[in-house]
């Protein structure tokens, strides 16, 4: 399996090499030249454990891997940091099946790839004989950037570089960042929201010059953000596991669909639900659920990307890890949508650059048809926790609670009765004072004092990793302009 650029460049790299450069020679993102077909049949997997699954799932698309070395990576990512007896749970409430994907060391779904990528990344480099150090340079909305921290944290021959939003994440979030340890990690806070954090990385990575200095000095990019295909990969198996789990309990049969229904903001846990049914697997629609901030929406529903100052403001909601407007993994989708068409996707992206929007072609716009979008404002993000707790007991956080919005919505409007999974992305500790509030707790002194009280009042445990939280030291304090993001950069170096 070889990987190509969207952008059309005719390089192409096996799986390790795309793994360790990030992004293409072009600036395009890499996909697979061809989305494999399940490597197993549904009927083979039921019964098997999430692991196994993993295993067949990333491993047709890292074919380069030998099956002692896959079985590195899946075995050291998926072990005793997620508490979840397989993993991840499926728990059905509301009317819904909730994929639950934040058992995890750090509590959000970002441990699911992130838990994994130091393995594949590190694995890559000794398969392509890379001894330079390998520096990772993210940009979160505020759970992609602990979850890397963490799994890049003392990594032989890597450093980890995070940029994150100051003011644009939740308290939590922040103090699970700034307080991370290991002598490789470095932490920055942005003066400017999540966008002008992605675009400075992008910036950096899209520097020749940059990269030579640092080239000089034994040094080289890579990203953990889902840019980088080692982190969108292993995403595609829950949604493979999860399509299982349903025909093991018997809720759907071997071939009948389910709908998927996936908070988003840069686009990339949506896509590898995409890829799962490129692969075979039988999913009806794709609800694609987004906050106040609602570019992808209005996408879907028009086929024109706007992003203009003038059409659109960027707000700061309750659901901040998808408060985004560039969605970049979008690009992939738009690769696939237009049949490969490097150059189409080219010239949308440098609109979206120069001009702050494009329209795709009228076939991408009916490609897009098995896409639904939808969004819930804070106010209906709040009653959603609130409701879905008083009826059935069920704790949401907030970007879940966007998405069950939005399927009820879906479900409103079409009377479409698919069996339906949620990705559900996050404890909803790590929005407490947003969950706590829906559910009449409050007012409470700060975010850890919610945390406190919500666990008080409603006997949901903590998750491990945010116990004590509030009494872990501060380690990173910097502050930065974007424009000062390479220079944050050299000087972490």
């Amino acid at each position: 399996m070889n990987y190509e650029s969207t952008r059309g460049s005719q390089i192409k790299k096996t799986g390790a090499q795309a793994i360790v450069q990030g992004i293409a020679e072009d600036k395009g993102l890499y996909v697979p030249e061809a989305i494999p077909a399940l490597p197993l049949k549904i009927k083979d997997m039921v019964g098997r454990s999430y692991k196994e699954i993993a295993h067949a799932i990333i491993g047709s698309y890292f074919d380069d891997f030998t099956e002692q070395e896959m079985d590195y990576c899946i075995n050291g990512a998926y072990d005793e940091k997620f508490t979840a007896s397989d993993v991840v749970e499926i728990k059905e409430a509301g009317g819904a099946h909730f994929l639950e994907l934040y058992h995890g060391k750090t509590a959000a779904f970002k441990d699911m790839a992130l838990s994994i990528l130091p393995y594949l990344m590190t694995t890559s480099m000794k398969k392509e004989g890379v001894t330079d150090k390998v520096c990772i340079l993210t940009a979160t909305s505020g759970d992609t950037g602990k979850a890397a921290l963490e799994g890049f944290a003392d990594v032989e021959g890597t450093e980890i570089i995070v940029f994150y939003p100051t003011g644009g994440v939740s308290q939590v979030q922040e103090r699970q960042m700034v307080s991370q340890e290991g002598a490789n990690t470095h932490v920055f806070a942005i003066r400017g929201n999540f966008d002008d954090a992605q675009t400075g990385v992008k910036k950096i990575f899209n520097d020749d010059d940059f990269a030579a200095q640092l080239a000089a000095k034994g040094v080289k990019l890579s990203s953990a953000n889902s840019i980088n295909v080692g982190r969108l990969v292993p995403q595609v198996a829950y949604y493979v596991y999860s399509y299982v789990k349903l025909v093991e309990r018997g809720v759907i049969a071997d071939g009948e669909p389910m709908n998927v229904v996936v908070p988003t903001g840069n686009f990339g846990n949506i896509l590898a639900a995409y890829y799962a049914k490129e692969m075979g697997v039988p999913i009806n629609k794709f609800i694609c659920a987004s906050n106040d901030n609602k570019v992808l929406t209005d996408f879907i529903n028009t086929g024109v990307y706007d992003i203009r100052p003038e059409t659109r403001g960027f707000c700061c909601t309750n659901s901040p890890s998808m408060d985004i407007l560039i969605s970049s993994n979008l690009e992939r989708l738009l690769y696939l949508l237009s049949g490969r068409d490097g150059a189409a996707v080219k010239g949308w992206m440098e609109n979206l650059d120069a001009d702050k929007v494009y329209e795709v072609s009228e076939g991408v716009r009916e490609a897009l048809n098995g896409f639904y979008g939808g969004f819930a404002t804070e106010n209906y993000t709040l009653s959603a926790i609130g409701k879905m707790w008083a009826e059935n007991g069920y704790l949401m956080d907030t970007h879940t609670a966007v998405a069950y919005k939005v399927y009820q919505d879906y479900k409103a409007q079409t009377g479409d009765e698919t069996p339906t999974v949620i990705a559900s992305t996050a404890s909803a500790y790590k929005f407490a004072e947003s969950v706590a509030t829906a559910i009449g707790i409050g007012p409470c002194a700060d975010g850890f004092a919610y945390v406190a009280a919500l666990e008080q009042a409603t006997g949901v445990k903590v998750p491990y990793g945010l116990k004590d939280l509030d009494k872990k030291p501060v380690l990173h304090t910097g502050v930065v302009d974007a424009a000062a993001m390479a220079d944050a950069v050299k000087g972490s170096l």
